[in-house]
């Protein structure tokens, strides 16, 4: 599903519901290179629906890595877990930031950060340029 198929008051209320950040790593729209994009948490083709229970705001490098997948294996134990839902999770329950760094407190957590790719070295660096000039998070 295009963004343009998601209504405009959807798509208004997913961005102000997310501070218009994304939701996952929390960069801020306004400082990203590509746009942010209201996502489906739970894929339409497994099913989801487009509500807004089941929409995110998701910056470009995010949804890339995370695309239609539900989940993946835990790193530490090797057992598959969704992924850090933001419709029904608490990201503070899952990740603290360390510095640039988003450490995972959970197996969710710890999904989600190797998926997403979260800490990369040019993602680190970009958070700790925005951290410096009080853009993030």
């Amino acid at each position: 599903m295009s963004m343009s198929s998601i209504p405009a008051n959807l798509r208004a209320l997913v961005i102000e519901r997310a501070g218009a950040r994304c939701e996952y790593c929390l960069l801020p729209a306004g400082v990203a290179f590509y746009s942010h994009e209201v996502d489906h948490v739970v894929a339409r083709k497994h099913g989801g629906q487009t509500v807004a229970v089941n929409l995110a705001l998701v910056c470009a490098r995010c949804n890339q890595h995370k695309g239609s997948d539900l989940g993946s294996l835990d790193p530490e134990t090797g057992d598959f877990v969704f992924f850090y839902n933001p419709r029904t999770q608490r990201w503070d329950d899952h990740f603290a930031l360390d510095g640039p760094r988003i450490v995972p407190l959970t197996p969710e957590g710890r999904a989600t950060v190797a998926i997403f790719q979260l800490n990369r070295p040019d993602r680190l660096q970009e958070r700790e340029l925005l951290i410096a000039a009080g853009r993030y998070p």
